[in-house]
């Protein structure tokens, strides 16, 4: 009874937060690819919310309408995620991976690029000369609290003061700038549009053992962003090698799996991410610093000069993580609950 009452509480909340133009955009392709009625869908996907613990979109990206219960056991969607994380990452511990400069300075030991908030700007003509002198020529000016991307703003250093810095900041909402970090020009030959940055998820065992559960690469496509909800795609990396291991994918689950990179032609499957014993190394010695959060996806940034932290994610999407796979990883959660 009591897990019926919580999975209803989410249905409720998944059709409060629904994108109902993305749901009706799957629905139609699936009642297309599919060939069954319409009820015979929305019933199928109410019944999963409560049997799977899955949101409503999911039904539609985990293809749902082509899986036997077996098989459909096997995902982690959005309720199951929220209560994972919960456990691993209390809320009261949140705060230092939520806030970015808090981040920044936790695990500053990590982070090479130049970085100020907007009061620190204020009052400091020297963080303002090395931010108006970054070898980028470009800085990110983003808020504080964001995250998927949203409202982040590039601007060019050149003929820019302290002053019409601050103007911009304050025009565009943000509280924050960082220096635009260069990727590795392996990486800038896979996609220069944006940064490529990894996505590694770790998890704190009982014994303090800091382990990688898995690998992503986030792929750019004519955006500055690398958000998978920004229409960019990811594949898997093989978290012994670097090597990417799969082609990319769209969180759309109308689109096909991308085999070349749509704007550069490279080849993503096979594609060796640099610096990567370097990166685990990083990310592990990372995920030991506070161990208060336990589960936390890392965003890593690959330069000439190595590795460096973007930024943690105490609720790290569960659709990066297993959607290039094309297969359900609860299992790789499961054995961290008992």
């Amino acid at each position: 009874m009591k897990m019926k009452l919580k999975r209803t509480l989410y249905l409720g909340y998944y059709l409060k937060e629904l994108d109902w133009n993305k749901f009706s955009h799957f629905l139609e392709y699936t009642l297309r690819v599919s060939g069954k009625s319409k009820i015979a869908i929305l019933t199928d996907i109410v019944k999963s919310v409560f049997t799977y613990n899955i949101s409503l979109l999911e039904y539609f990206q985990f293809r749902f309408y082509e899986l036997d219960e077996e098989k459909r056991q096997k995902w982690a969607g959005t309720g199951y995620m929220y209560e994972f994380q919960q456990r691993m990452n209390p809320t009261d511990a949140r705060s230092i991976l939520e806030n970015k400069p808090e981040f920044m300075e936790e695990y500053n030991e990590f982070i090479k690029h130049e970085y100020a908030t907007i009061d620190e700007l204020r009052k400091s003509e020297e963080k303002a000369l090395k931010l108006l002198n970054v070898q980028s020529d470009k800085l990110v000016l983003k808020r504080s609290d964001g995250g998927s991307g949203k409202g982040i703003q590039m601007i060019e250093t050149e003929g820019l003061t302290k002053k019409r810095l601050l103007e911009k900041l304050e025009a565009s909402g943000n509280d924050m700038v960082e220096e635009y970090v260069v990727q590795h020009d392996e990486l800038m030959r896979l996609s220069p549009s944006g940064l490529n940055t990894i996505r590694i998820i770790t998890q704190v065992t009982e014994n303090n053992e800091a382990i990688v559960i898995d690998s992503r690469l986030r792929i750019t496509v004519n955006s500055h962003v690398d958000n998978m909800a920004a229409g960019n795609i990811a594949a898997t990396v093989d978290s012994d090698t670097g090597i990417v291991i799969s082609d990319a994918v769209y969180s759309d689950m109308t689109k096909d799996p991308v085999v070349k990179h749509p704007a550069t032609g490279v080849t993503i499957k096979g594609f060796q991410i640099p610096y990567w014993d370097e990166t685990i190394e990083m990310v592990k010695q990372a995920a030991l610093k506070n161990v208060s959060n336990r589960s936390i996806g890392w965003d890593v940034a690959i330069t000439n000069r190595g590795p460096e932290l973007i930024e943690g994610n105490h609720d790290w999407c569960k659709l990066l993580w297993q959607l290039p796979e094309g297969k359900g990883l609860k299992h790789k959660l499961d054995r961290f609950l008992t």
